[in-house]
């Protein structure tokens, strides 16, 4: 029971971190440091011309946050899957060198 508390609170916690800051809304000020230096670059150079453009630009910043959200949780899920698939390995290769290390018993 407790770890179901436990399970419920924090998925509730999880998703709490992301609604509270959409209900709160406003006028968002945040500007990621792509964007900060490129307003930095082209403030300082006037004929400045970019070396290529982007391939796809999403509609707006939520988006572009929402799919780099995406994409780190994507990143988690392969690296904890690879990670568990190693530590897997390994216990299995433990389990079968102690079976091999020990003599059978006799009837």
């Amino acid at each position: 029971m407790r770890r179901r508390l436990v399970t419920a609170l924090l998925v509730l916690a999880v998703v709490a971190l992301f609604a509270v800051p959409l209900l709160v809304g406003g006028a968002s000020e945040y500007a990621g440091t792509d964007s900060q230096a490129t307003e930095l670059i082209e403030g300082s150079r006037p004929g400045y011309q970019p070396w290529f453009s982007s391939v796809f630009s999403p509609g707006s910043s939520e988006v572009e946050s929402g799919l780099f959200a995406l994409q780190a949780a994507v990143g988690g899920m392969v690296l904890g899957y690879v990670l568990g698939r190693l530590r897997g390995r390994r216990l299995a290769e433990r389990a079968s060198a102690e079976r091999a290390s020990t003599p059978p018993a006799e009837p």
